[in-house]
């Protein structure tokens, strides 16, 4: 057995990680270290015997298991899982496993692992990983993961230090100066348009224009005008050349917000567009020449509108060059009341009032929320809070008024703990994540996904259909 401890100050939790390969363990630790610093400390277990011994000994806040090094344990991996899982006494247990089997990933799940990850195991993912797990299945005693304190607080307008955050930023900071296509995906609210704004604030064409269309709030036949432009007398209305998004940001960076919503017969009119450079106005036939970086973003699943023919998957191909994947609000928690106290001074300053904080059982009711409109939800309840009342503070009282939507915060206040560790996800949604996981691996290869899975192309868009049937029903 190892102790890698991180960083000199206390620890905020403790990880057990069991694999046999001394050099393997010792990355994923230095991993893990990178992203974490002196939050965790990690104990190296080479095997799965030495495993159950350390955990009948010490309390460990996570398990990451590698599956091949369970061996010793059980020839079973799923019964040496189940184990394992006896012995950790509710901490989150994550199976590790060099190939990504469907059928060890669904054994490990049902032996009671909280998830199944491939390797090689990426730090800052693995981060955000465990974060929305300790919020999803709750813990039997704390867990705070705090990210090292050297990365920035906020970035090119966004707000948050996690571990989540950095690797972003990393991102935007690394493809920034690129002219190739960016492909941002993310849930709706998470902020895809403030990453579109910074990389371009943070790129070459800064000093040019980014110029922003919603492919989903255009009516379908006037997208191709407001996209492209139109020539004096194209059609009813018409009284002048008009230059599009696209014209309008040459030399700079066009932003194309949903194109998951564009209509397929345009689709085919920006690929060309994409592989030649050049445009035609709606109604006239010359050529224009215009160099643009096209940034593109969808709260949906790219691959999913692919296999329901809504989108050309060579256009996806062209777009998806550079992915960047902005993580869910809940995936980020210690984020949360940083976002929320910057909202709080931004609003209490364009409102006239002298609110400075919140007290502390709101803070811990918002960290602990799942927040399904991710970062824009957040703001407009604290803007509303802010309108609504006076004060120093926001209390619980202001909160229980405000929350008006769907009350989610407060259900999640009254709904009992061990009810929330023991929400249990459907099979089918377990295998839909452990197969879309896989696609985006390989970059929205449906086939290297496949093959790597161990089933057929077809099997994927087969489920794919019925998850969305089941989807619908339920």
């Amino acid at each position: 057995m190892a102790m890698h401890t991180l960083g000199d100050g206390a620890a905020h939790g403790r990880l057990l990680l069991v694999d046999s390969d001394r050099a393997e363990a010792a990355l994923v630790a230095d991993s893990l270290g990178e992203s974490l610093g002196t939050s965790l400390r990690i104990t190296i277990a080479e095997g799965g015997k030495r495993a159950s011994e350390l955990l009948r000994d010490t309390r460990f806040d996570i398990v990451l298991a590698d599956l091949s090094s369970l061996a010793d344990l059980s020839e079973r991996s799923d019964d040496a899982v189940a184990r394992l899982v006896r012995l950790a006494d509710g901490a989150l247990v994550v199976a590790l496993s060099d190939g990504a089997s469907v059928t060890a990933a669904v054994g490990a799940m049902r032996a009671g692992a909280h998830d199944y990850v491939t390797k090689p195991v990426n730090g800052p993912a693995m981060v955000a990983r465990i974060g929305e797990l300790a919020q999803r299945h709750g813990k039997a005693r704390a867990l705070t993961l705090e990210p090292r304190g050297e990365g920035p607080a906020d970035f090119a307008g966004f707000i948050g230090a996690s571990s989540a955050m950095q690797f972003v930023y990393e991102q935007i900071g690394r493809i920034a100066a690129s002219s190739a296509p960016v492909f941002i995906t993310g849930e709706s609210g998470t902020g895809k348009d403030v990453c579109a704004e910074a990389l371009h604030a943070t790129g070459p064409r800064a000093g040019k224009r980014l110029v922003a269309i919603n492919c989903a709030a255009i009516p379908r036949d006037l997208m191709e005008s407001e996209l492209f432009g139109v020539a004096r007398g194209a059609f009813t209305g018409a009284y002048d050349d008009r230059k599009g998004a696209a014209e309008l940001a040459d030399g700079g960076t066009l932003f194309l917000d949903e194109i998951g919503e564009m209509d397929l017969s345009l689709q085919s009119k920006l690929l060309r567009f994409l592989q030649t450079g050049t445009l035609s106005r709606v109604g006239e036939s010359a050529v224009r020449r215009v160099d643009v970086r096209v940034i593109c973003a969808t709260n949906r699943n790219p691959m999913q509108l692919i296999g329901e023919k809504k989108f050309r998957e060579d256009l996806f191909y062209r777009l998806h060059v550079l992915p960047i994947h902005l993580p869910p609000l809940r995936q980020r928690p210690s984020d949360i009341m940083a976002l929320a106290r910057h909202f709080l001074a931004r609003y209490a300053a364009e409102e006239r009032k002298v609110f400075r904080d919140f007290t502390p059982d709101v803070a811990a009711l918002l960290t602990a929320a799942e927040w399904p409109g991710n970062v824009r939800q957040l703001q407009n309840l604290v803007r509303r809070l802010v309108v609504m009342f006076d004060g120093t503070a926001i209390s619980m009282d202001m909160l229980r008024a405000a929350d008006i939507e769907s009350r989610p915060l407060l259900e999640a206040e009254a709904a009992p703990q061990t009810d929330r560790r023991q929400a249990i996800l459907p099979m089918w949604q377990q295998e839909q994540r452990i197969i879309e996981d896989a696609i985006a691996r390989f970059g929205g290869n449906v086939s290297l996904a496949a093959a790597a899975l161990e089933i057929s192309p077809s099997t994927i868009y087969r489920k794919r259909q019925g998850w969305a049937e089941m989807a619908a029903a339920s």
